[in-house]
This record gives C-alpha cells, sequence and structure tokens, in this order.
C-alpha cells in the first residue's frame, strides 16, 4: 500500500489554539462541511463522509532507557470511492 502526503504541518501551539483548531474541525464534521487545511501556500480540502472511521492513538516513543516523547493522535480514514459503515463506540473522558 502507497502513501501519499497531501499536507503536512507541524509547530508548537499553545493549548487554547490547538483547542480552537480541533472545534473548527468538529464543526466541520458535524455540519457536513468540507475540511480545508492550509499553511502558507499549501492547502488541501476534503470532505468526508457521513461516517468514516475515527481512529485514536496514544503512544510513548523514544529510545529504550529514555527520554520519551508522548503523543496523541486523532485520524479520519476512509475510501474515496466507498460508502459509509460503521462498528464500535468511542468516548473520551
Amino acid at each position: 500500500m502507497s502513501e501519499e502526503v497531501l499536507f503536512e504541518s507541524e509547530r508548537r501551539q499553545n493549548r487554547a489554539e490547538i483547542a480552537s483548531f480541533l472545534r473548527t474541525v468538529a464543526e466541520k464534521l458535524e455540519t457536513g462541511g468540507d475540511i480545508t487545511l492550509r499553511a502558507g501556500e499549501e492547502s488541501v480540502t476534503m470532505r468526508p463522509p457521513s461516517r468514516p472511521t475515527f481512529e485514536v492513538k496514544a503512544e510513548r516513543e523514544g529510545p529504550s532507557g529514555g527520554p520519551y516523547e508522548r503523543s496523541v493522535e486523532f485520524e479520519l480514514e476512509w475510501d474515496e470511492d466507498a460508502g459509509d459503515d460503521a462498528d464500535g463506540t468511542l468516548e473520551i473522558e
């Protein structure tokens, strides 16, 4: 399986800025709108289906013995030409 990166951005932001970004994405998902990601001259617009696969992953990585880096990843996945499907329930506390 090959992977083509359509857009990538990584930078330090404070928690309030990240929360605002995630709220905007949540609003677009809730209303069925397109999600446009933009950084400088780069941008990509995508329209997730009504039921994409939602993956949440918490990781700790680094060399044996540390120091470690922790991360939380949120990912939406869907087949470009497939219909909707669903399985399972995810909760956040």
